[in-house]
């Protein structure tokens, strides 16, 4: 079929061998070439290429199977086609390839291999005349006699049937039927066959075709393959009015060199029905107005924009996070106050004031339905219920819980986002959990809001601000959405360690609750409620088989641990379920009818009988289990020496006793003070040493030899244990005047007395913070009498009322009064002091 006087080919042509597809002439195809022949050819033909010519080259299928492909050249098959290169696009994401968009010319026959490296090179012959793909049919151009007009025009019914069967509103069946009757019967086959829905092994049997009665043979049966199926799917398919005769079953193909035509059926069909479905959740999302014209915007973008630009499935994730946030779904309140009352009671012992504030934020619920959500900051220590009292909160309400840790977190990024210019960007935190609880009015629980950190990036506690200021976070905006989301339905709750480290205008936006941590009694209802049944199930027991007596837990909780929380004292718990775990076992075994006689001899005294259930753990049980107890009652035996007394002090980590000892040597009147002591601290201690030293002769305090001046020819040195743990604060400044008075005096501070309280140089004692948790931690050392100022008595009211029963209280003004109480039978004065006339202020 060479023809002399048409259009030719070169009859060299460097061949690429692709496993995609076969290209028939009169389609097009792209393919993603990697293998280190195909980028050659692309790099020194394509890419360097200056001439028409040098844009032709062979397109031979490959046979070889892909997972077995060796760098090997494989045997190439005989026929090929020849196409035009009419685009390269390379990349290097996964890996380094090139993508070639390809026209197919026609068809040729490799006479010979030229070369093989670095690709191959052969001498082609041309068997397809150019002319009849690139010229309109012409009259009586396909008048042939006899059979092959036969087929020919059998073939043409056909495929005018297969155009009918489609949607002719639809642009390009409408260009399909123009296509039909302009181009010549000949090219017919090539053309249908590369748009019809065929396997390679079919294409390429189209491919070796090189006669035209053959090729019409061969194609006729897969386009009346086509047609049966598109009559059957419209049988069976259920007529819509807006895609009466839509066929999903035509795949991409067809362009013609000077007339471009692309059937692409069912890809446009796919993406039309996805951005159609997507427009209809848009419109659905019931969105304000605002955010709904910047959707439509970008969707309008989007049905512009091809698929294979970057920047399409950045604006494609986008519409799809608009549409799954939840600008208007929202759970409805249980309001029911009786029931929540009962929940809390049930999740939590104590706790009365977070449970008091849940249910008044109920009853005002009820009386107006438009109420906002409060910001709450539960501060506490660790291990006390601050997280699991919020997970409480969302179920009382039946709202959707999500948590946000905050710890560590150093970007602003994190809170609102990234802008979408960047690359990888994506929301912040707080839209990406209302996207996944899918409602607009959850309980969110921002943990450690105290552990922030700042950085390059930003403050992120900055951008909280926007975020817990009920005054502002209706109109939150996020870099990433760039449109305003309300947050006014959404009810914060913030958990801290400590306001120390939280950002004043933060900690101004939240209403802060405190949550102190538990007495001994309410430690052990704790563990007998919650935490004594968790574990049992945790470690696979049951109350038969372990019981755990109320003196226990006692002995577990003052003697191993130290806490303000619970969580030291439930992994207590949990060794002592796996000990018992390992008896239980044991037991099992021993009792297992596989056990013989001898090993039984043998095994005796390891393996006794099964213990007796339940096993009842009493106090030897628990030394053997947990080892000797961590902490002693040792504040007796350390105040048995002159210059000693015992002070509270308050720490994130609750509340804690604190020794203050001093000594006095000879030397030159200094004062040495050690326990890494902070700037407050140091300064209480010269302002203890300069009241002692104004009153020394009232107390009779003297030197190491008798003098009136306490530090003349006298080195003191003050102690604060432990010498590796951080002290500050004013409130240690009458414990220090306590063990100084004892120190000069030579007298000993009663053993079952402690401390608080700041001082002055005037001898006044100011309040201080933490009553509660202080006297919790002299509960727990088993002090019995504690000395306050007297301005902190109000703060006794939120110690519980046994523990008041079990403490002597003594509320000092001055240290006169602590000096007397500190001491058995007083530190009475020898010379009285002339009392200044008390002056009415003229203020």
């Amino acid at each position: 079929m060479s023809s002399n006087s048409g259009i030719q080919i070169p009859t060299r042509l460097p061949l690429l061998l692709t496993h995609e597809g076969v290209l028939l002439p009169g389609s097009t195809m792209r393919l993603s070439l990697d293998t280190p022949r195909n980028m050659q050819l692309v790099r020194t033909r394509l890419l360097k290429g200056t001439s028409l010519k040098s844009t032709i080259i062979g397109v031979i299928p490959n046979t070889r199977d892909p997972q077995q492909d060796t760098d090997e050249l494989p045997t190439l098959h005989s026929i090929g086609t020849a196409g035009l290169a009419v685009q390269v696009v390379g990349s290097n994401w996964p890996k380094p390839h090139y993508t070639l968009l390809i026209t197919g010319l026609c068809r040729f026959r490799v006479s010979g291999l030229l070369k093989e490296s670095p690709f191959p090179l052969a001498e082609v012959e041309q068997l397809d005349k150019l002319e009849q793909y690139t010229s309109p049919a012409t009259e009586g151009a396909t008048a042939e006699d006899g059979e092959l007009g036969e087929l020919s025009q059998r073939f043409y019914q056909a495929a005018v049937q297969l155009v009918g069967m489609l949607d002719m509103s639809v642009p390009v069946v409408a260009k399909l039927k123009r296509l039909l009757d302009s181009l010549p019967r000949e090219t017919l086959p090539d053309v249908v066959a590369s748009m019809i829905r065929t396997s390679n092994k079919e294409k390429l049997q189209v491919l070796d075709a090189v006669s035209l009665e053959e090729r019409f043979k061969r194609t006729l049966p897969l386009l009346t393959r086509q047609i049966e199926g598109l009559k059957l799917l419209q049988k069976t398919r259920k007529p819509r009015p807006d895609d009466d005769k839509r066929v999903l079953s035509v795949r991409k193909g067809g362009v013609f060199p000077g007339r471009q035509f692309s059937l692409e059926e069912e890809a446009e069909d796919e993406d039309g029905d996805d951005t159609t479905a997507l427009e209809r959740k848009v419109q659905g999302a019931n969105m304000p107005d605002a955010a709904l014209r910047v959707c439509l915007k970008e969707l309008k973008r989007l049905k512009k924009m091809p698929q294979s630009m970057p920047e399409y499935a950045l604006t494609r994730n986008y519409l799809d996070l608009m549409v799954e946030l939840p600008w208007s779904k929202s759970t409805k309140d249980c309001l029911d106050i009786r029931a929540a009352r009962i929940l809390l009671d049930n999740d939590h012992y104590a706790m009365d004031k977070l449970k008091r504030r849940v249910l008044e934020y109920l009853a005002v619920r009820q009386l107006k339905t438009s109420l906002k959500g409060p910001i709450l900051c539960f501060v506490g220590p660790p291990g006390v219920g601050k997280t699991s009292v919020g997970r409480s909160i969302a179920r009382t309400l039946g709202r959707e819980f999500h948590r946000i840790a905050l710890g560590g977190v150093c970007d602003q990024s994190d809170i609102r986002g990234h802008r979408r210019t960047y690359v990888g960007s994506m929301p912040g935190r707080i839209i990406n959990g209302l996207k996944t609880v899918g409602v607009n009015n959850p309980v969110f629980l921002l943990d450690e809001v105290d552990k922030l950190g700042k950085s390059l990036q930003g403050d992120p506690a900055a951008a909280l601000l926007e975020v817990l200021d009920p005054e502002q976070n209706h109109s939150f905006t996020d870099h990433y959405l760039n449109v305003a989301f309300d947050l006014s339905q959404v009810l914060f709750i913030a958990t801290a360690n400590s306001t120390a480290t939280i950002p004043p205008a933060l900690l101004d936006r939240m209403e802060v609750l405190q949550v102190p941590g538990y007495t001994q009694e309410e430690k052990v209802e704790i563990a007998h409620r919650h935490l004594i049944p968790h574990q049992l199930e945790q470690h696979g027991l049951t109350p038969q088989q372990l019981q755990i007596p109320q003196d226990t837990t006692q002995d577990v909780i003052t003697r191993y641990t130290r806490e303000a929380g619970v969580r030291s004292l439930e992994r207590k718990i949990g060794a002592i379920c796996r000990a018992v775990a390992v008896k239980v076992a044991e037991g099992q075994k021993v009792t297992k009818p596989e056990a013989t006689t001898l090993e039984g001899s043998m095994q005796e005294g390891d393996l006794a009988a099964p213990p007796e259930m339940p096993i009842v753990i009493d106090h030897i049980a628990l030394k053997d289990i947990l080892g000797p107890p961590l902490f002693e009652m040792e504040v007796s035996e350390r105040l048995t020496l002159p210059g000693v007394a015992l002070g509270l002090a308050w720490t994130p980590l609750g509340g804690e006793i604190m020794f203050v000892e001093a000594s006095r040597m000879e030397g030159e009147g200094q004062l040495t003070l050690t326990g890494q002591l902070g700037d407050v601290m140091k300064e209480s201690a010269h302002l203890a040493i300069s009241w002692l030293r104004a009153n020394a002769k009232n107390y009779q305090l003297t030197n190491m030899v008798g003098g009136a001046d306490p530090l003349e020819g006298t080195d003191i040195h003050l102690h604060f244990p432990a010498g590796a743990v951080t002290k500050d604060g004013p409130s240690a400044g009458v414990t220090i005047v306590t063990c100084l008075a004892s120190l000069f005096s030579g007298r000993l501070v009663r053993s079952d007395v402690a401390m608080t309280g700041e001082i002055t140089l005037r001898g006044l004692v100011l309040p201080v913070g933490g009553i509660k948790d202080k006297v919790l931690a002299a509960h727990r050392a088993g002090v019995k009498y504690i000395i306050l100022p007297k301005r902190n008595e109000k703060d006794l009211e939120e110690i519980p009322a046994n523990i008041r029963a079990e403490l002597d209280f003594v509320t000092a003004g001055n240290l006169d009064e602590v000096l007397n109480a500190a001491f058995d039978g007083g530190f009475p004065r020898t010379v009285k002091t002339h009392t200044h006339p008390q002056l009415t202020s003229k203020l």
